[in-house]
């Protein structure tokens, strides 16, 4: 029996070739959908950040490295935060050991652990300078110029900005803080204290002024007590020549420029008793 075989229909096959073409535009439409709803599968962290991955409004464990890192769409989201050294200024005022009120702006260099800024995110947030930073400069400040004179702060600046950079990489320590360094600005003071300090450095120069010349009479007298040692001892080196032998020549020679000028004649007498005189 003769059966009429026909092959497959042409408009089925056409039909099912426009099906399989729609797949690639349905599939590239799914993921523009979900790009532009945010439910992208990877986030990319830039340098000098890290990223803290919140998943369903929690903070969860562990820290995104710099480059490309995956998350799941929609159900994470990941925050940047930056871990570069940043600054931060603060000006703060304070009284001196003496009670001098002080005022002075402080620039603090820092910058976050990179491997617990999930932990600061989660129990400071975003405003830790204003929560945890510029407190602590305030109170370290205080605290480190209590211990100082008003004088001791100028003369000892080094040993207070070390002191202060100590006390104060301590507290930030705590929150994941690290203090790089820190700059003092010249500690202003009052009107009152500057005038007495300017009063003190003038009565300072006359007193230097009086002990130069004090040094320098004393250096004169000295100069005159050598020079009359000098001269005595000269006059006890000239006694000490002058024997018996130089005092008797001495007293001839007086004699023979007595017996030089006389003229031979005997003093003349008048009245009385003439004398006798044997002449041989």
């Amino acid at each position: 029996m003769y059966q009429n075989r026909q092959g497959p229909n042409v408009e089925e096959i056409i039909n099912k070739a426009k099906g399989f073409g729609k797949l690639p535009i349905i599939a590239a439409g799914v993921i523009l959908l979900l790009l532009l709803m945010g439910g992208t599968p990877w986030t990319i962290v830039g340098p000098g950040q890290r990223g803290v991955l919140i998943r369903l409004g929690a903070v969860q464990k562990g820290v995104f490295p710099e480059g490309l890192n995956f998350k799941m769409p929609f159900i994470d989201s990941v925050v940047k935060v930056n871990v570069q050294v940043q600054k931060n200024e603060a000006r703060a005022e304070a009284a001196s050991k003496d009670l001098q009120i002080i005022s002075t702006v402080m620039a603090t260099n820092y910058h976050l652990v990179p491997e617990a800024v999930d932990e600061v995110y989660q129990k400071i947030g975003a405003a830790f300078e204003d929560k945890v930073i510029q407190p602590a400069v305030q109170e370290v400040i205080k605290a480190v110029t209590a211990k100082y004179t008003a004088e001791e702060l100028i003369a000892k600046r080094g040993e207070v900005k070390s002191a202060i950079r100590t006390e104060l990489a301590d507290r930030l320590a705590v929150f994941n803080i690290k203090v790089v360094e820190v700059s003092v600005a010249d500690f202003n003071f009052s009107k009152t204290f500057n005038d007495a300090i300017e009063a003190k450095q003038v009565a300072e120069q006359q007193v230097a002024k009086s002990k130069n010349e004090l040094e320098r009479i004393k250096v004169e007298n000295e100069q005159k007590i050598s020079q009359a040692k000098a001269e005595a001892e000269g006059l006890k080196i000239q006694r000490q020549e002058i024997t018996e032998s130089l005092l008797k020549l001495r007293e001839i020679e007086n004699q023979r420029k007595a017996i030089e000028k006389w003229d031979g004649k005997l003093p003349s007498v008048t009245g009385g008793t003439v004398p006798f005189i044997q002449v041989k």
